[in-house]
C-alpha cells in the first residue's frame, strides 16, 4: 500500500535525520512530523500533498533548501517556524492559507514570495525574522494580515503587484506596512 500521509510526531526529534525523499503518494504532512530533526538540510514537498501541518518543520535548524509543491493549499501555524539556516522560499500559487508564525524566529531567511493565490496571512508570520530583506506577494487583492506580522523583521520591502499597491496601503492590517510596501520589479 502507499502511504498517503505522514502522520503526527512521524520523524519527530529524528536529529540523525538527514534526508528524506516524500512520495508522491502523499498528500498530507501531520503535526510537528519534522518537528526538532536538527540535521535535515533539504526536504522537496511533493505536488500531491494538499496541507503542511501545524509545526511541521518547526526547529529543523539546519533546513537550507525547501521546495513546496503545487498542491499545496494550506499552511499550518508555526509550520517553519525557527528554521535558522532557510534563507528564501517561495510559496506556490496554490497556498490560499499561511498559519500563523510559519515563519516566526528564521533568522537567516532574507526573501520569501508568496504565490497569487493567497487570501490569508496569519499573525507574527514573519516574527522575529532579523535578515529579512523583502516580502514579494503575487496575490493582486490583498490577504487578510495577522498581527504582528513583520514584528523585529528588519525593515523588509514588502513587494506587490502594481496596480494593487495603494490597495495594500490602505488595507486593515497592511497600511502599517504602508512606507514598505512597492510594486513589483
Amino acid at each position: 500500500d502507499c502511504v498517503t500521509s505522514i502522520g503526527e510526531n512521524a520523524f519527530r526529534d529524528c536529529s540523525g535525520l538527514t534526508s528524506i525523499v516524500i512520495p508522491n503518494s502523499v498528500t498530507s504532512i501531520g503535526e510537528n512530523a519534522f518537528d526538532y530533526c536538527s540535521g535535515l538540510t533539504s526536504i522537496v514537498i511533493p505536488n500531491s500533498v494538499t496541507s503542511i501541518g501545524t509545526q511541521a518543520f518547526d526547529y529543523c535548524i539546519s533546513l537550507t533548501s525547501c521546495t513546496i509543491g503545487s498542491g499545496v493549499t494550506s499552511i499550518g501555524n508555526y509550520a517553519f517556524g525557527a528554521c535558522t539556516s532557510l534563507s528564501s522560499i517561495t510559496i506556490p500559487d496554490s497556498v490560499t492559507s499561511i498559519g500563523e508564525g510559519v515563519f516566526n524566529s528564521c533568522g537567516s531567511l532574507t526573501s520569501c514570495t508568496i504565490g497569487s493565490g493567497v487570501t490569508s496571512i496569519g499573525a507574527s508570520v514573519f516574527g522575529y525574522c532579523p535578515s529579512l530583506t523583502s516580502v514579494t506577494i503575487k496575490a493582486t487583492t490583498p490577504p487578510t494580515l495577522g498581527e504582528y506580522a513583520f514584528y523585529n523583521a528588519n525593515s523588509a520591502i514588502i513587494y506587490v503587484p502594481a496596480q494593487s499597491v495603494n490597495t495594500y496601503k490602505q488595507a486593515s492590517g497592511w497600511s502599517s506596512y504602508s512606507s514598505r510596501i512597492t510594486a513589483i520589479q
